[in-house]
């Protein structure tokens, strides 16, 4: 867009009252009235978005459905990716990404190669940061799994999670967060989901994921909610194979739905689709992701959602079984999809919806529904009036010790104690400990500065705390078994490992195995926090379930 017309828009308010450079008037000869103070932000950004895509070519507005993977560590890598795509993102990976004020300058780069590109449009630069086990940034607070968040049952730590969060994106110039996860895990052998969601009642799943979703949007991060309509009850990994997931209509309703309808009815920014199977809802066997019944059908008509909705990354093998990878892209337009997420082929995939467009495969009307979305989301959250990030201020912005302070809040707030045989926590003043498993070093390092000694054995301890959480948990609970010395395990996964321990003297339950989660477990065993959180799941053969835990 020239900068003429562009400058207008914003003068006028229908992008943003009151912008530098303005001069009161309106000027640039814009037609477009000033939004009133009483006006729906949503409606002026769809509106902004109409007079945006007016200077819009077809090759331009088309890419803007696409958000591909970034190429290497600075913007000249992709120069002539945004040059011969347009896309409307970009997704960062570690490989991109080498430090704060590197981030930070590759961001800035890459919206000046945008902006300098036909309409000029700003870019979607994306990440996955769900926190936890998924977490793609080299520098800032490392936060704890969804599932720990879960067990707080409260969704100011989720708020706080996601604020934390935001705050360090928007340091590095990341305006997009692939989260929260609103998949109510109810499969404890699900290979791809377990503490990635906040638990398996439907119910505080949705009020955690809103509360995120809240969180990011105040910060400046779009949030995109996932992954529609449910991943929480499959044994396959939608990156590997295409999961079906075989239950009754009513099933899914009472089960998988009820976070989404939340989010819908909260108006979220965003929702992924899943690459799985549900004949319930559609029996022609394609995804979600490629299934009109599912996007059209379902989550825009039944549930009424017009927000932005994208793909799950179109490289996985879920959504790759049946067709190409050109006609991949394009049923998921024809589906209801508005964004495509990293085809593995960019420019075959572009070609193919650039066909589909001028064959009348995918109508003009359908390509200006998703750019629409598009673009109204980025006039809503900023893009276009965006400052750039400040590279030497990144690596203080995303080391603030209130976020570190704030990671460890969470953690300490989630540790469960759900067995504690004899009183044997919290530990006598003093007291030695063995430590060893997932996270030994860690955990005995805190335990030790908490006073603890460590012992060379678990037969010359007082206790012996073993880490679960890697796969290979009962072999080393087994270990130490023998030592007559009590037992206490800390679950740094889902804790369904604990039906499969056998007698233990204690088991803490952390759902993660990031550092805070292991300072606060070290923290609880040594009494200087109580454990206050919750089961947010059930362990099937253990009698344990949603609720349950115990304090000192």
């Amino acid at each position: 867009m020239p900068q003429r017309r562009l400058t207008a828009l914003i003068c006028t308010g229908i992008l943003l009252a009151g912008a530098a450079g303005c001069t009161g008037g309106g000027g640039g000869g814009s037609e477009s009235p000033s939004p009133s103070p009483s006006e729906d932000p949503g409606q002026a950004a769809a509106e902004a978005a109409a007079e945006l895509m007016a200077d819009m070519t077809v090759e331009e507005k088309v890419g803007q459905l696409f958000v591909l993977t970034a190429q290497g560590t600075t913007p000249e890598e992709n120069a002539e990716l945004i040059a011969e795509h347009r896309p409307g993102g970009l997704i960062y990976f570690p490989e991109n990404l080498t430090g704060a004020g590197q981030i930070a300058e590759l961001s800035n780069g890459l919206q000046e190669l945008a902006a300098a590109e036909g309409a000029g449009t700003p870019l979607f630069l994306g990440i996955d940061q769900e926190q936890g086990m998924v977490a793609r940034l080299p520098v800032g607070a490392h936060l704890p799994d969804a599932m720990a968040v879960g067990a707080t049952r409260d969704p100011e730590m989720a708020a706080t999670l996601a604020g934390t969060t935001a705050s360090t994106l928007t340091a590095l110039g990341i305006n997009l967060d692939y989260a929260p996860v609103a998949d109510v895990n109810t499969d404890p052998d699900n290979p791809v989901i377990g503490i990635r969601s906040f638990g398996s009642d439907p119910g505080p799943v949705g009020e955690m994921a809103v509360a995120e979703a809240a969180a990011f949007a105040e910060g400046g991060v779009v949030s995109v909610v996932k992954h529609f309509p449910g991943h929480g009850d499959t044994d396959t990994d939608s990156h590997t194979g295409l999961p079906v997931v075989d239950k009754t209509r009513e099933e899914w309703e009472q089960e998988d739905l009820p976070p989404f309808r939340e989010a819908v009815e909260a108006g979220v920014d965003a929702i992924m689709t899943a690459h799985l199977v549900v004949p319930a809802l559609d029996d022609s066997g394609e995804p979600a992701t490629l299934s009109g019944t599912v996007i059209d059908g379902i989550l825009r008509d039944e549930l009424g959602y017009d927000g932005l909705v994208t793909t799950d990354a179109l490289n996985m093998e879920g959504v790759r079984q049946t067709h190409g990878d050109g006609e991949v892209a394009v049923r998921a337009v024809l589906a209801g999809a508005d964004q495509l997420l990293m085809p593995p082929d960019a420019a075959g995939a572009v070609s193919a919806v650039r066909e589909a467009v001028a064959d009348g495969t995918i109508s003009e009307d359908r390509l200006d529904d998703s750019v629409r979305r598009i673009l109204a989301l980025k006039v809503e959250r900023g893009l276009y009036d965006a400052e750039p990030a400040d590279p030497a201020a990144a690596e203080d912005a995303v080391d603030a010790e209130e976020h570190a302070a704030a990671a460890q809040q969470v953690a300490d707030a989630s540790v469960t104690l759900l067995r504690n045989e004899g009183g044997v926590l919290p530990l006598a003043d003093g007291a030695t400990v063995h430590v060893s498993g997932e996270g030994a070093e860690e955990i005995g390092a805190a335990l030790e500065e908490l006073g603890h000694p460590l012992a060379g054995s678990a037969q010359g301890a007082d206790l012996a705390v073993v880490g679960t959480g890697g796969g290979q948990g009962a072999a080393a609970v087994n270990a130490v078994r023998g030592s007559g010395t009590p037992v206490v395990v800390v679950g740094q996964g889902a804790p369904y490992d604990l039906a499969e321990l056998g007698e233990v003297d204690g088991y803490l339950a952390t759902y993660s195995a990031v550092t805070v989660s292991r300072t606060a477990a070290a923290r609880a065993i040594a009494g200087e926090i109580t454990p206050e959180g919750r089961l947010p799941v059930d362990i099937p053969g253990t009698g344990l379930g949603i609720g349950d835990g115990l304090g000192y």
